[in-house]
């Protein structure tokens, strides 16, 4: 391992860079930007917008898509050893591809996709381009264009610190197994949150355990469940915290206040992902609450791992059971969107939210089915963080 003070430096057009290294521009023999166009395309293939990430995660997939139809804009292709970021001001968005997406997926023309020649270079631009001083370096360079995202000429004078190939090769080694690491966390938790919906479904879906109770239907469900159990508005059982957004004027990237939640945006696979911060605080959820966006789209699901600032995009829902809730509201998800209102785009609002109709077990039911799922979500929460 060598010490900072170990290492001799050199200024740059981009600062101060150990001795060895050298500053290359995108675009350069090292770093090929990608040309939109598709050249082979077979079978189906999973579009991703830039809406479909967030940071270096896939949150969800925009379509399916065949060559023949599919959106104008999807026509970048991912290759072996490339990196791919948005191109829009203030986006922080970012793919390597890996084997799935060079198989199985097509890209927006909202990517930015550069290859390089060697698998640790790709590596090592990828967490590069990742850090705060290459995003602000990125958005400054294209602020005050006509259209506010880096083109590809634009790109070509973007300049990147270089490190000789082997340690390159070190970095990407270190990086790779750190990378591992969170990938297998992620698969832990795709296997916990099927385990979670599954004990869910078999107790209050198809009634598993209570198959010899006698069986009622109830017209706000739209299913038989067992008699004497209740069905209860939302704000029944859960206090609901309508956010707020303060003026733009509080939010910043400097950490001061709190972490603020705008809508689906700053939603990740469990918990939010954002780095923006509001110094006038209006409306704060707890850890342990389950954040439901209420505007186009409604009904995304996340849980709070920590206190947030929530914008009116964002509510709130504070329950002992929050595990049960957040299940129940996951699975019942088609009948939740079904109470978005608008003319103008959609949205639920509080007194919508309060008369949604929730399941209601008896005490003992809901909690011996608590201490089943409970150690699942703090699991899960532990993997996320």
């Amino acid at each position: 391992i060598k010490f900072r003070w170990e290492e001799e430096f050199k200024e740059t057009e981009i600062g101060e860079i150990p001795r060895d290294w050298e500053v290359r521009r995108i675009g350069s023999k090292e770093f090929q930007i990608l040309p939109s166009g598709i050249e082979f395309f077979q079978g189906v293939k999973e579009y991703l917008s830039t809406s479909s990430v967030q940071y270096n995660e896939i949150v969800e997939i925009e379509d399916f898509i065949t060559f023949g139809k599919r959106p104008s804009r999807a026509n970048m292709q991912p290759v072996e050893n490339s990196v791919w970021f948005a191109r829009m001001i203030n986006s922080p968005k970012f793919l390597l591809a890996d084997e799935d997406i060079i198989k199985n997926k097509i890209l927006s023309t909202g990517f930015l996709g550069i290859q390089t020649k060697e698998k640790a270079s790709a590596y090592y631009l990828y967490f590069y381009v990742q850090t705060k001083e290459f995003q602000e370096y990125k958005d400054s360079y294209v602020t005050g264009a006509v259209q506010e995202s880096l083109t590809n000429e634009m790109a070509t004078n973007l300049l990147v610190p270089y490190p000789p190939l082997p340690e390159q090769v070190r970095i990407a080694t270190v990086l790779s197994y750190f990378d591992d690491l969170i990938e297998n966390k992620k698969k832990q938790n795709e296997i916990l949150e099927k385990t979670a919906m599954a004990i869910f479904k078999s107790w209050f879906i198809d009634f598993e355990p209570f198959k010899d109770e006698e069986f009622v239907y109830n017209e706000e469900l739209g299913m038989e469940i067992p008699k004497g159990w209740e069905v209860k508005g939302l704000g029944r059982i859960a206090e609901i915290i309508m956010g707020q957004s303060p003026p733009s004027k509080f939010y910043n990237e400097e950490g001061k206040g709190f972490l603020f939640i705008q809508g689906k945006g700053q939603f990740g696979k469990y918990t939010p992902i954002t780095n923006v911060f509001c110094s006038m605080p209006a409306k704060i959820c707890k850890p342990g609450d389950i954040l439901i966006t209420v505007r186009a789209p409604v009904g995304e699901l996340n849980i709070a791992d920590r206190e947030y600032v929530i914008g009116r995009g964002v509510a709130s829902l504070r329950s002992i059971y929050y595990e049960y809730l957040y299940l129940f509201l996951q699975s019942h998800n088609e009948l939740l969107k079904s109470y978005e209102r608008g003319t103008t785009y959609e949205a639920i609002t509080k007194e919508e939210l309060e008369i949604f109709p929730i399941l209601i077990p008896p005490s003992e039911n809901i909690q011996s089915f608590q201490s089943f799922v409970s150690p699942i979500f703090q699991k899960i929460l532990l993997n996320q963080k």
